[in-house]
């Protein structure tokens, strides 16, 4: 009997160390069909250039195709939410900006998704501001030109954001209440038709994303009044900061890379570490810098995680200073 039992402890043991090494070769054999890559954002816009640019290199690393599924609107809810009722088998992941993940849980009344619960932080990519244009025939050169005409005439300056609750929203509405302005909001479900509608002078002056609108300001067709975040651009040397124009706002935009949660963190840590090695090329480097974003030393999955509660709490304060709601 003693034997019996030490003969069916041993096949037993047998058959869990095979399941064990099957489940590390199933997962360590990942990807093995196509990875879909949700885009918050419309395509054409900041947000899918930069997704674009790291998914050709992405496909190479992983030897599969990254296919990009552009879902705009809502201020990227619809992308996030789609990411975040996806099955968390490694096979979607979400590339988002910063506004959608900080900023919807706070000013939005109801949200289809838990922000910090549904959504688990994969990698940061870039970091920058957001851009204030005009319109050239307004005839306004910088930010204080804006300010001074809007403060000259109540009610007739309307401006663009890529959608309500967005950055470019929250940061108009701390502006007006600083100034004391009176500017109507027109949202846009994404940065493309809001530039379109710049060009044709449909609405005077927008906040956009970092690089929609730069071949268009190089061509003399837009004019770039100012930028948020803490440093200029890299492709806009010239182009001073709002705090450097007089009002202070130096938190920085990001886009970022996100997983349905409960996703293996074995695939969370694989896709970390191949779009750090990804941005950590030269030519990423400078593809980048051309469309105006910056690339801050990489951070690994749990350090972004905890970048993204830390920008919850600030864009949180803000919110509530701004006095900015969404119905």
């Amino acid at each position: 009997m003693l034997e019996w039992k030490s003969t069916r402890r041993a096949v037993l043991g047998a058959a869990l160390a095979a399941l064990a090494f099957s489940a590390f070769a199933a997962g360590d054999a990942w990807p093995r069909r196509p990875i879909r890559w949700v885009v918050a954002g419309p395509p054409g816009s900041g947000m899918d250039i930069f997704a674009r640019l790291i998914s050709v290199p992405l496909s190479s690393a992983l030897k599969q195709p990254v296919v990009i599924d552009n879902r705009a609107g809502a201020n990227s809810i619809i992308g996030n939410d789609a990411v975040a009722k996806a099955q968390p088998d490694g096979y979607t992941f979400l590339f988002t900006p910063s506004s959608a993940i900080a900023i919807n849980p706070i000013i939005q009344a109801k949200m289809p998704y838990d922000t910090l619960k549904d959504l688990l932080p994969v990698a940061q990519v870039g970091i920058g501001g957001i851009l204030l244009v005009a319109n050239p025939s307004t005839g306004f050169k910088n930010f204080d030109d804006m300010v001074r005409y809007a403060q000259a005439n109540p009610g007739k300056l309307s401006y663009g954001t890529w959608g309500n609750g967005s950055t470019g929203h929250l940061v108009m509405e701390g502006l007006k209440a600083h100034y004391k302005l009176f500017m109507t909001h027109i949202p846009y479900k994404g940065t493309a038709s809001l530039v379109q509608d710049l060009l044709a002078n449909n609405v005077s002056v927008a906040f956009t994303d970092i690089a929609s609108p730069l071949p268009y300001a190089r061509a003399g067709k837009l004019t770039i009044l100012g930028a948020t975040g803490s440093a200029r651009g890299p492709a806009l040397p010239d182009v001073p900061t709002l705090s450097e124009q007089g009002y202070k706002f130096d938190l920085d935009g990001w886009y970022g890379v996100f997983a349905p949660a409960s996703t293996p963190q074995s695939i969370v840590h694989r896709m970390n570490e191949e779009i750090g090695r990804i941005l950590a090329t030269e030519e990423m480097k400078e593809k980048f810098a051309a469309q105006n974003f910056g690339l801050p030393p990489f951070k690994t999955a749990e350090q972004f995680a905890a970048m993204v509660r830390s920008d919850v709490a600030q864009w949180q304060s803000l919110a509530k200073s701004a006095q900015l709601k969404i119905d």
